[in-house]
């Protein structure tokens, strides 16, 4: 008889917990899961859109399964609920950081740098921590692949200050 003293951590690779999704994804929800991916080392991937056969719902369901039980080893009970409480509050504080990026000169100033104009902005936002800091990448989609990577700054929102990333 065989058998490993590995501990199952489900779909983890890379440092961080996969969780996959089938389905049509809640655009928002991603952004805000990707948003708080590095606080919690989790991301999330849709394996397929409206086609997903059974049997691969079955694989997937049962992956994930082991997966939160990993997660929860990790983080606790309740985790999920703390974890919902920080992708429903990834929202709000993305709006904060908004809120600090549009009214901040420096940031102003290099968004016409590249051209862009702050109504049409793609970005991508972080939580760096558990308050009030965030990176955001700004990107311009037009750009050749390689080059769609404008710039990235660190935004404080208690302090409403924004500073290039190099």
């Amino acid at each position: 008889m065989l058998f490993s003293c590995k501990e199952d951590r489900g779909s983890y690779h890379g440092g961080y917990y996969w969780i996959y999704g089938y389905g049509l994804p809640a655009t928002e929800r991603y952004e805000a899961m990707a948003g708080i991916a590095e606080k919690w080392k989790i991301k999330h991937y849709s394996v397929g859109e409206c086609l997903v056969e059974p049997e691969e719902m079955k694989r997937i369901d049962a992956l994930n399964k082991r997966t939160y039980n990993a997660i929860e080893r990790k983080y606790g009970k309740g985790w999920r609920e703390k974890y919902r409480k920080d992708v429903d509050g990834f929202v709000m504080k993305s709006a904060d950081v908004m809120d600090v990026l549009i009214t901040n000169p420096f940031f102003s100033n290099e968004l016409k740098k590249y051209n862009i104009e702050i109504y049409n902005l793609d970005k991508e936002v972080l939580v760096l921590n558990d308050k009030d800091e965030f990176r955001v990448t700004v990107y311009k989609n037009e750009l050749q692949y390689e080059n769609k990577e404008c710039f990235k700054v660190a935004v404080n929102t208690k302090n409403r200050t924004v500073n290039l990333i190099k």
